[in-house]
């Protein structure tokens, strides 16, 4: 059984599932070469134009590292531990196409930074969620540190992090956390929702938006803007670009190619 499973929905949508719900989906050593494996076909696949990713079972999005798997290490194998985790994250962030985290339960230490390199966090209403290390004694260490305060602001995210304080998702919403709280029974169609109205749109201008935002984003607005240029040139002699203005001015759905 893959413990990361990966089905296409409509050849445009991936969706990825974690696939461990009775360790509440935790990130052990298979886990994330599971994952990594199906990162690498999401991005092989020039079809595909957004992804998802959310947990198996009612209780847990992901709860972290494996902690139990962790019992056994020395303190150099949790540190390489904790890399993998980190890389594994940054390669979420790096996926080509938009990714939209559906948060299904339980999202704590890792299984909330893992929802962090998301693009959009969609989150059930009865899930919750917080960047928990201190009270264990560490750190967030797979980009919590980083990428929460550039999400929610430096003050929020201090406060989250040094009282380890697990979070409702009406909390997480109105922190910015999360961009949108469904009904848990819906959460999965609201995500496919969004996932086939960000498909309509042009492949090519997806990908480029996204490198845009998030390359721009560790920069001052004068060098941003460049990136940003950059970007949109790079749409400008493409197929599906013409076919924009074409479905413009006949009225029509455009049919885009990726092209």
């Amino acid at each position: 059984m893959a413990l990361v499973e990966l089905e296409i929905l409509d050849e445009k949508v991936a969706l990825i599932t974690l696939n461990r719900p009775e360790a509440a989906n935790a990130m052990s050593k298979a886990l994330l070469d599971d994952l990594n494996r199906v990162i690498h076909e999401i991005n092989r696949n020039e079809i595909i134009s957004c992804a998802i990713i959310t947990g198996a079972g009612e209780k847990a999005f992901c709860a972290g590292a494996d902690l139990k798997e962790r019992r056994g290490m020395n303190d150099e194998e949790v540190v390489e531990a904790v890399r993998y985790i980190g890389k594994t994250v940054t390669n979420i962030e790096s996926i080509e196409v938009p990714v939209i985290a559906a948060i299904n339960g339980v999202a704590f230490g890792g299984g909330l930074e893992l929802a962090l390199a998301c693009d959009i966090r969609i989150a059930a209403d009865t899930a919750s969620m917080g960047l928990t290390e201190t009270s264990l004694a560490i750190i967030p260490g797979a980009g919590g540190t980083q990428r929460l305060p550039r999400l929610i602001g430096i003050g929020r995210a201090k406060q989250l992090i040094f009282t380890a304080k697990r979070i409702t998702a009406a909390e997480a919403l109105a922190w910015n956390l999360v961009e949108e709280v469904a009904p848990k029974n819906e959460l999965l169609q609201v995500a496919i929702e969004m996932a086939n109205v960000i498909t309509q749109n042009g492949p090519i201008a997806l990908r480029q938006a996204k490198i845009s935002i998030n390359q721009g984003m560790q920069f001052d607005l004068s060098y941003a803007l460049q990136i940003e240029h950059t970007c949109y040139k790079k749409t400008i002699p493409t197929e599906d670009r013409l076919e924009g203005l074409a479905a413009f001015q006949e009225k029509r759905t455009p049919v885009y190619r990726g092209k």
